[in-house]
This record gives C-alpha cells, sequence and structure tokens, in this order.
C-alpha cells in the first residue's frame, strides 16, 4: 500500500488546486492520498475532503492531524505529528481498523511510534524544506537507514526531496517518499510523479 509516491496536498503551493492535484495524482497510479490544509475553515476542509474522497476510489485516503474531519468523511485514516493528538486518543477515537500514521524525527521516536502501534511512520525532514519552515533541520538519509534498521513498518521520507536526491532516498531504505513542491507547483503534476513513480519500478 504504502510503495511508491505518497501524495499530499498542499494548497498554498499548488498551481491548479487541490482537485485537480488529486485527480491527477489518482490518475498517475498513486496508492495514497493525504489532505492537508492548515489554512481552510472547519467546514471548507470538510466540504473539499468530501470530494477528494469520492476522487480517491480504490485508494487509501487520510487526513492530515484533523481527526474530526477524518470522522466526519469516514476517511481510512489519518496522519499525526508530535503536536497532534496523541497516537493513543486517537486509535481510540479511530478504531482499530483505521490507518494512523506518525511523523518521526529520530531513531527513538521511531521506536516509540512502532510500539504504540503506528501503521506507518512519516521521517522528516530528510532535506532543507521550504514547504514546512518549522520542521527543523535536515535529518539526511543517514536517519532513514537508521530507523529502516530497527523498524519494521514502512517508511515514508519527506522533507527537501526531488529528483535529483530521490534514488538516495529509496536506496537508503524509505518505502515511499513524498516530494510536494517538486510536484504541484509544475505545470504537468501527473507527469511530475510518474517520474518519482518510475523510480520504484523493479523494486515491488
Amino acid at each position: 500500500m504504502l510503495k511508491g509516491y505518497y501524495f499530499i496536498t498542499d494548497s498554498r503551493l499548488s498551481r491548479a488546486g487541490n482537485i485537480s492535484d488529486v485527480k491527477n495524482a489518482v490518475a498517475s497510479g498513486v496508492k495514497v492520498v493525504q489532505y492537508r490544509d492548515k489554512d481552510a475553515s472547519t467546514k471548507k476542509m470538510f466540504l473539499e475532503a468530501v470530494k477528494l474522497k469520492a476522487l480517491c476510489k480504490g485508494i487509501t485516503f487520510l487526513v492530515n492531524d484533523r481527526l474530526d474531519i477524518a470522522l466526519a468523511i469516514d476517511a481510512d485514516g489519518v496522519h499525526i505529528g508530535s503536536d497532534d493528538l496523541p497516537y493513543v486518543s486517537a486509535r481510540k477515537l479511530l478504531g482499530k481498523n483505521k490507518i494512523i500514521g506518525l511523523t518521526v524525527h529520530s531513531v527513538n521516536e521511531a521506536l516509540e511510534a512502532q510500539r504504540q502501534g503506528a501503521d506507518y511512520i512519516g521521517v522528516s525532514p530528510v532535506f532543507a524544506t521550504l514547504t514546512k519552515p518549522a520542521a527543523g533541520r535536515p535529518k539526511g538519509p543517514g536517519l532513514i537507514r537508521k530507523i529502516r534498521r530497527c523498524v519494521s513498518i514502512p517508511i515514508i521520507a519527506i522533507g527537501g526531496i526531488d529528483l535529483s536526491n530521490a534514488r538516495e532516498v529509496i536506496a537508503s531504505g524509505a518505502d515511499g517518499l513524498c516530494a510536494i513542491s517538486a510536484v504541484v507547483t509544475k505545470p504537468d503534476v501527473k507527469k511530475e510523479i510518474k517520474k518519482f513513480q518510475d523510480l520504484f519500478r523493479g523494486l515491488t
């Protein structure tokens, strides 16, 4: 499920908007779409989430941070960070059958995420990123290698990834990766995603 390019929306960077981007992501063959919008009101996010989920038939649709939105639209799960609701509370609210991904920044955090029962982890930021200025200093592919030796759950790499460094990220042990600005700022989102998808060919 989590092998390959992992798509995350970003209305701030997008040229065409989340609806268009998700349509292109689905058409490019992604297996996971995460809906993230830090600026939208609850109502706007709910209404857009309903539309995006409808586009994601047959693939995993997750909501970033907002458990209320995920519950309201019956999303497949959520992705939460260190400043969001704790995993244990999120699991109680969502139930055992929903997917929960956690952002981690160290080996210890990765081990704790696996111990708690996270379905996957997002390692961030791998490289310097302008998408999330407050993400902290880059960890480098070396952290992915260290985490890969310690955990068995899927690893998604995020932060400053583009076509120039994606191969190194995959070689370090990432099951999937996200490259937001390298995709949604381009004229042809589908074409750009496929470039990343091609890097995983022969590895599954």
